[in-house]
C-alpha cells in the first residue's frame, strides 16, 4: 500500500483548513465515520463540522482549570452550539497529565505519564495530543473501541496533525496503534 503523508514547514493554526480536507479525504477512503479532535475554544472543531458530512465528531478540549482554576476554555454557548449537530464534547483531566502532573507540581521530577508523553513529543505535539485525545474520548464510551478513527490534533491553536489510529483505552496504552499519519509538521 502507498500513500502520501503530508508535511507542513511549521506548526500552527495556518494549517487547520489543509490539515482537515486531508483527513477528511482519507477518511473517506477508509470509510471511517469517527473523528476525534482536539480543540480548546470550539473553533477547530466547528471548521471540522462545516466541512465533513454523515461523520461522528468527539471534541475534546483541555480540562477545566488548565489555563485558570475553575474555567473552562470552551464556552457554554459553543459547547450548546456543538451539541445542537450532534458532536460530543468532552471536557476531562488529560490522560498524560493529571495526578502525575499534580505530583510534578509540588515535588518535582517526572512521572511516567510525562515520560510517555515526552516520548510521543518526538514525533511532534500534535502526535501526542491525537493520541491522548482519542485514549480519553474511548475511556469515555464517546467512540467504538478497536475500530480504526481518524485523530486531529496541533501545537498550539488550530489543527496540524492527523492519524488514523486504532484506538485502545488507557490501561492498554501500550497497545494503542498509530495505522497512519495523515500528515504533520516537519518541525516541533
Amino acid at each position: 500500500m502507498k500513500c502520501e503523508i503530508s508535511y507542513w514547514a511549521k506548526p500552527g493554526r495556518q494549517n487547520t483548513e489543509e490539515t482537515i480536507r486531508l483527513a477528511l479525504k482519507r477518511a473517506h477512503e477508509l470509510k471511517i465515520e469517527n473523528f476525534v479532535i482536539a480543540s480548546c475554544s470550539g473553533w477547530t472543531t466547528k471548521v471540522l463540522l462545516h466541512k465533513g458530512k454523515n461523520i461522528h465528531i468527539v471534541s475534546v478540549t483541555h480540562e477545566a482549570g488548565f489555563r485558570k482554576p475553575g474555567e473552562s476554555e470552551m464556552t457554554k454557548k459553543t459547547v450548546d452550539e456543538l451539541n445542537k449537530h450532534d458532536v460530543s464534547v468532552l471536557t476531562t483531566t488529560h490522560f498524560l497529565g493529571g495526578f502525575d502532573r499534580a505530583i510534578r507540581f509540588k515535588f518535582g521530577g517526572v512521572e511516567p505519564a510525562e515520560l510517555a508523553a515526552n516520548t510521543l513529543r518526538i514525533l511532534g505535539q500534535g502526535i501526542k495530543v491525537c493520541v491522548e485525545v482519542t485514549i480519553m474520548a474511548v475511556d469515555a464510551g464517546l467512540i467504538p473501541y478497536n475500530k480504526e478513527i481518524m485523530s486531529i490534533g496541533g501545537t498550539g491553536k488550530g489543527a496540524d496533525t492527523a492519524i488514523v489510529c486504532l484506538p485502545k483505552h488507557g490501561k492498554d496504552f501500550f497497545s494503542f496503534d498509530v495505522r497512519e499519519i495523515i500528515c504533520k509538521p516537519r518541525e516541533r
